[in-house]
């Protein structure tokens, strides 16, 4: 259940990114960064990982560029002490 919706979130989050910069690129309405924040926060960091790089977006807001990663690197030990402390 947790891969599905691990899936789900990245999913989601990779075409908020691209959405964003689709909307940059013809000057409409954007995407607030907070919820691409969000987005990477609620479990999305590797499809906010991956639309940085695919999209090249958001790469030169500091924000991102350490923030993304950081999350990403919460997660991972979050996940692995909770498969750790299983044993």
């Amino acid at each position: 259940m947790l891969e599905i919706y691990l899936l789900l979130i990245n999913t989601v989050t990779l075409i908020l990114f691209w959405l964003d910069k689709h909307s940059a690129r013809l000057g409409a309405r954007r995407i607030p960064e907070k919820k691409l924040f969000w987005a990477a926060l609620a479990g999305g960091s590797i499809g906010a990982l991956a639309g940085m790089h695919l999209f090249r977006h958001k790469t030169l807001r500091r924000s991102f560029t350490l923030g993304v990663p950081l999350i990403l690197s919460g997660q991972v030990a979050a996940g692995l002490y909770l498969y750790m402390s299983k044993f």
